[in-house]
This record gives structure tokens, sequence and C-alpha cells, in this order.
């Protein structure tokens, strides 16, 4: 079977790009060439162009593999989205991204591409951790090897924040405007945690550049939502399938999609809204229901899954007593949050449970479970700490954290930054006061929820129900 590319003939029932790629000139530049990317902001940005064209092609741009630029450029810059529920699947290929680098080989190409005046927008999806942030201060981490590095040498970059600032140290010496920095992560007020970073390391190499970002500088926050699991063999055989051609970089998600962008751009934005996505003066309402909701209770099904030995999240949901658990917990969370414009909570949640239970979708709950030191501060424990302040239930919050600690205590080769403090944490003998340990570690609980002796016996008692087998 022949490779996908431009000239590859696909059935009538295949989604095609709507303009010709080949013609489309660069307007965005994406770091983080991942799964998610490619199955969400590409695909807003392929039925954006079908609405609207102009020159907003896609640069994507990946800081570590070189694999993933090479299979790119073997296909014509062409990939499929396959999208399954239960009613059916459809297939998409996408032409948005129209070159791809490779930061290991190419880190010149890439900084000349930042300094590049077409470039008016830089989009990023690249995991909370690689940031940097150093959660006890909300600012740069400087033991993080990627903020060391770059902190130490500013005009060779290896790390996302680093690329930003030399990116817009060029411009600056070039008197050029700023491009704009779209964050597309999973971090509560995204953007402003992205400015802020940037800002500070900025001004560690020269105070001047830090003013400049901070007075000429957009960094828009967004909420992003759509479940795209790790590829696997078997989705890329169905791909297959469908295309009648092979594609290395065929990915499967849900339906659903979601983004919400806050409004302050520089230089202007593609036609995102004609494809769905919701432009706001403030996301942090979005944010917060999709952490809290979303986030929140799939981190909860991750760890009882794990635990239990269900490899996937619809295994968990297809057990009536998990599934009532995951609801509950987002009704409990729920309570937190003020009113979502446009929002029905209600059926928000009811949906939530549908996307999970979706038996199409091969989400592996070992997945989410990673990096859980970087995740459960923002999709469980801030939430957590206003419910317990005003008075309100945190019984499924005190199980779920009592389920990542279990499963940080069975896990040595636990995937996860902090793994060597968890380690020590998970090795400490177990007394009456079991998760103290973990609530030990610094930058991790807020502090209401470390002085909050009756919330932590709950978590204790959980910890306990689920060592002795009982949940």
């Amino acid at each position: 079977m022949e490779r996908l590319s431009a000239s590859t003939p696909l059935a009538g029932y295949v989604v095609k790009p709507a303009f010709d790629p080949k013609t489309l000139k660069p307007g965005i530049l994406h770091i983080g060439l991942g799964a998610f990317h490619r199955a969400h902001q590409a695909v807003y940005n392929d039925l954006a162009l079908a609405k609207e064209l102009g020159d907003w092609g896609i640069v994507g741009v990946s800081l570590r593999s070189l694999d993933i630029v090479r299979d790119l450029k073997a296909q014509d810059h062409l990939y499929s989205v396959v999208t399954r529920s239960g009613a059916g699947e459809g297939v998409q290929v996408v032409g948005s991204i129209i070159h791809g680098i490779s930061a290991v080989e190419d880190r010149e190409e890439l900084l000349a591409l930042l300094v590049d005046p077409s470039i008016k927008i830089v989009t990023i999806t690249v995991t909370e951790k690689a940031y940097g942030l150093d959660p006890r201060t909300g600012g740069l981490d400087r033991n993080h090897p990627a903020v060391a590095a770059d902190l130490a040498n500013p005009t060779a970059p290896v790390g996302v924040i680093g690329y930003i600032v030399e990116g817009l140290a060029r411009r600056h010496t070039a008197g050029q405007e700023p491009f704009t920095v779209l964050c597309c992560d999973n971090l509560p007020t995204n953007g402003r945690i992205v400015r802020r970073l940037v800002i500070e390391m900025a001004g560690a190499r020269d105070p001047a550049l830090a003013n400049w970002i901070s007075g000429h500088g957009a960094f828009p926050s967004s909420m992003v939502d759509r479940i795209v699991p790790a590829a696997t063999d078997e989705g890329r055989a169905r791909a297959a399938g469908l295309l009648g051609a092979e594609d290395a970089l065929s990915l499967e998600t849900e339906p659903f999609m979601q983004w919400v962008i806050e409004d302050h751009f520089i230089a202007g934005h593609p036609a995102w809204d004609k494809a769905g996505a919701l432009f706001v003066d403030d996301v942090e309402p979005y944010e917060k229901m999709k952490l809290r909701l979303l986030n929140g209770a799939h981190s909860m099904i991750a760890y009882l899954g794990q635990l239990k030995g269900l490899e996937y999240v619809r295994d968990v949901m297809a057990v009536p007593e998990y599934r009532d658990l995951a609801r509950r917990h987002m009704q409990a969370a729920r309570k937190t949050l003020d009113p979502v414009p446009g929002i029905d909570l209600d059926k928000y949640i009811d949906q939530l449970i549908e996307r999970f239970e979706n038996p199409t979708i091969a989400h592996r709950t070992k997945q989410i479970a990673m990096d859980g030191s970087q995740k459960l501060p923002q999709r469980l424990f801030a939430g957590t700490a206003e419910a317990l302040a005003e008075g309100e239930d945190a019984d499924t919050a005190a199980l779920a954290t009592a389920l990542w600690i279990a499963y940080a205590k069975r896990t040595p080769d636990i995937d996860d930054p902090r793994r060597e403090e968890l380690r020590r944490a998970a090795a400490e003998p177990a007394g009456d006061d079991a998760s103290a340990p973990f609530f030990a570690l610094p930058g991790l609980f807020p502090q209401a929820l470390i002085d909050n002796r009756g919330w932590r016996n709950l978590v204790n008692a959980k910890l306990a129900e689920i060592e002795a087998g009982r949940l």
C-alpha cells in the first residue's frame, strides 16, 4: 500500500483540505507537534481556512523528535484524523501544517522563522512540565534543565520559554513588532503564566527587553478540549483502510472539540471562530470548568483504572459504581465554579460522562496518570481548597487524592518529573498519617489543605480503604 501524499486518490467520504496546501503561506509557528495539536488546533485551522482563506499556514516545530518531522515531509505534510463514536466514524485529511522543523537538527532555521515578519502567532502545546514553572513561586524553576540551560546560554535555546525569549529578542533588535504567543496547554490562566515566565527570563538577560515585551507583547489565554489518545498500530490500520493509503501520522479522536480564546492578538488571527472556536474577553471561567470537571475527573478515573487493572477510560466507565463516582466528583467540583457564559453545567457534565463512555476511543489510563505532580494542583487541589473554605463537600476529592498517593506508592517507575521525591515519600513508613510524606512535598498542595487536619484525616481514611481492597 502506498504512503499518503498529495497525489493519493481519496474516496469521496474523506474530508479533504478546501485549499491547496502547496500555495498556503506561513503565518503561525507551532511548538509541540504532538497528537493533541494535530487533532485540535490544526483541524480548527483547516476548517477556518476553508471558510476564509489567508496566509495562516502552520510551521510545526518538534523540540525533541526527528521522526515526526521526517514523516510529515514524506507525506507532503498531510495526515489524517479519524473521528470515532458509537454512531460511526469519519476521516479528514489535514493540510494546514505546511512545514516541519526539528529543533534538534534545525535550531537556526527555527530562530530565523521566529524573526520572520510573516510569523504573526506562535502557538504552544508542550504539556505542563515543559514550561519550567516553579509552583511555589509562580515563576521560573531555575533547576529545570531547559530553564537552567537557557539562562546560561540564551542565544542557543533548548526549551520552549528560551526559544520564545530569543525570538522576541531578535525581533526587538530588528525593530519589529512581537509575535502573539498563544498557549494551548492545560494550565490555568495559561497566557498570564507564559507571559510571566517569558518576562522573567528576558529580564535575566536584558531588563530593556523585558520592558519591551511587557509593554508590547500579547499572551492571550485559551482553553482547549478534545480527547486525543496516543496513536496505535490498530488506529493506523483503520486509517489505512479508510484512506486506501498508509499514514504514519494518523490519529483517532472523538467528534467533540472546543477552543475558547482570549481575543487579544497583535496582528490578527485566522477565522477560527468560523470553525467553531469562541473568542471571549475572559477565558478563566471556561478554563476552571474544564480543569475541575473534565481534567479532575479524568485524573480520578486514571488512577482508579491503574489500581484496578483497567487499561482504558471506557473500561472504568463501564463499571456503574465508578461511573457514578465520576459524576459525583463533577457535581461536587461544579459548586466551586462561577457561572460560565453560554454553558449549562448540568448538560456539560452529562456530555462529559457520554464522552468518557465512548466505546470506540482507546484512551489509556496510564497516559492520563503520568505527571500527576504537575496536573493535580490545578485539576484537583485548588478547587478542593475553595470547596472546603466554602463549607462544601470534598469527599470525592479526598478519594481522588488517595488514589494518586496509592498509585505513587505502588509505581516505583512512576512517569513524573518529581519521581525521586515521590519515591522517597512512598518509601517512608506508613502510620496513622500515611499521606503526610506527600503533603510535605514543597509546592504541591495549597497551604489551606496542608493545614486542614480534618480533610487530611479523610484522605488517610480513603487511603486505608484502598490499601485494604475495600474500594
